[in-house]
């Protein structure tokens, strides 16, 4: 799902049902730098789910002259999820990718583990058109672990371990540390999407090289990497 994109498009959405002013670009740089912080504030135990979205609406209406208590910034969060919804949308190259793989690999059986609620995950599948593709799906809120941790990505595989033999697995995430070095550390194969190619510090690019994580441009070149590793 192109998440940024529909984030984007959510924030000045509710900006303009609030009457916030201010440059649209910075806002949305601001709502993601906020997500950024805040949702890796969770993903080390230093605050819940929710409560990550609660500082998060917090800090951005503060930047724009309004003070919200927690109930308030509860009620603000539910109102711009509904924009962020309304905005859901496949990247342009996920159906074509997932064909591409299912033919260069056949007998593959596809999944996602996401960080959040099943029932919001699923309906999020659902209303994409995804859902009836993905052998399971892999929900921290359902397992009790986040990713990077190596747990939630071992349950996957039991999980798919339970249905038939794997042979070889890989996953596929956009976020470098969260997805695909975590993934590796778990034994799976990692996949960098880095669609806005970019680049990485020293510390980032020697973990991945150790990891030996697959990084790609676009998902039109996962099933060349797989094939390449798997086939």
């Amino acid at each position: 799902m192109a998440h940024r994109e529909a984030v984007a498009a959510g924030i000045v959405l509710q900006m303009q049902e609030h009457a916030y002013d201010g440059d649209r670009v910075a806002a949305q740089r601001l709502w993601h730098e906020l997500e950024e912080h805040h949702y890796h504030a969770y993903l080390a135990g230093e605050v819940s789910f929710v409560g990550q979205r609660i500082a998060r609406v917090t800090a951005f209406a503060l930047a724009h002259g309004e003070e919200l208590d927690e109930p308030a910034a509860g009620a603000w969060f539910e109102h711009y999820f509904e924009r962020y919804r309304e905005s859901w949308a496949l990247h342009d190259d996920a159906l074509e990718a997932l064909d591409a793989v299912a033919t260069a690999l056949p007998g593959v059986r596809f999944g996602v583990i996401t960080n959040g609620e099943l029932d919001q995950q699923s309906m999020k599948l659902e209303r994409l058109g995804l859902l009836p593709r993905m052998a399971h799906v892999i929900a921290s809120g359902e397992v009790g672990v986040v990713k990077p941790g190596a747990e939630i990505f071992r349950a996957a595989r039991d999980r798919f371990a339970s249905d038939a033999p794997v042979s070889a697995c890989a996953y596929v995430g956009d976020r470098l540390r969260t997805d695909a070095i975590g993934a590796a550390a778990a034994g799976l194969l990692g996949v960098w999407l880095n669609r806005r190619g970019e680049s990485l510090g020293a510390d980032d690019a020697a973990d991945a090289a150790a990891s030996g994580v697959v990084e790609i441009r676009s998902l039109r070149e996962l099933a060349g990497a797989l094939t390449d590793r798997f086939a």
